[in-house]
């Protein structure tokens, strides 16, 4: 059985997700936030198979340093942003002094492909390239869940005026990627509440 449990996380409110197999004991974590404090908690008693990160912003990644060490995981990361993880520049830590000081980590010890497919706590996840709000985003999909990061939202869609951020590959991912699957599958974004294909598909103002 999966469970999918989401951690609101940093001055950014970034969502952290946790999915376990319950009967492995086994957890995966996706874009594991600033403040990690609840997360780490939750994992305590848990394996840590990896470190899923749908993009290397610093609000994403804030918590990779710690949970890494404490679990002894690796964390996967599309190539374009490999150098992201240890320059703050890249990673927009240093856009906003106000929120965090500079982060830096050691890199991802794996890459992501578009379409490749991981074997991780008994569960298939597919890896979409779905670049636009950066050019390394992924979007993860597992059964009929699919983790879009920031390039997908509950009646929006990620910011492209960042480095790296390009609003014609974000429509481009959205509309010729996200939007062909299924009206049923639910989006676990980066950022807000939880929606679905059909629900963006229909409403969403950004992309009809």
């Amino acid at each position: 059985m999966l469970t999918i449990t989401s951690y609101n996380l940093g001055p950014l409110q970034t969502n952290a997700y946790l999915l376990i197999n319950e009967d492995l004991g086994k957890a995966v974590i996706i874009d594991p936030g600033m403040n990690p404090g609840p997360l780490v908690k939750a994992i305590a008693d848990l394996e840590v198979e990896a470190i899923l990160l749908t993009h290397a912003h610093f609000d994403h990644m804030g918590g990779v340093d710690e949970i890494r060490k404490l679990k002894g995981c690796p964390v996967y990361l599309h190539d374009l942003e490999q150098d992201w993880l240890t320059t703050p520049k890249l990673n927009g830590s240093l856009m906003w002094p106000q929120v965090t000081s500079p982060l830096s980590t050691d890199p991802a010890e794996y890459d992501f492909a578009a379409g490749q497919k991981l074997e991780l706590i008994g569960h298939t996840f597919t890896v979409y390239h779905t670049p636009g709000h950066s050019p390394g985003s992924v979007s993860l999909l597992t059964g009929s869940d699919l983790f879009a990061g920031d390039v997908l939202f509950r009646l929006g869609v990620g910011r492209t005026d960042l480095p790296g951020g390009r609003e014609r590959d974000l429509l481009d991912s959205i509309q010729n990627i996200l939007f062909k699957f299924p009206d049923d599958t639910t989006v676990y974004p980066g950022h807000g509440p939880r929606t679905t294909i059909g629900y963006e598909k229909e409403r969403n103002p950004y992309v009809r």
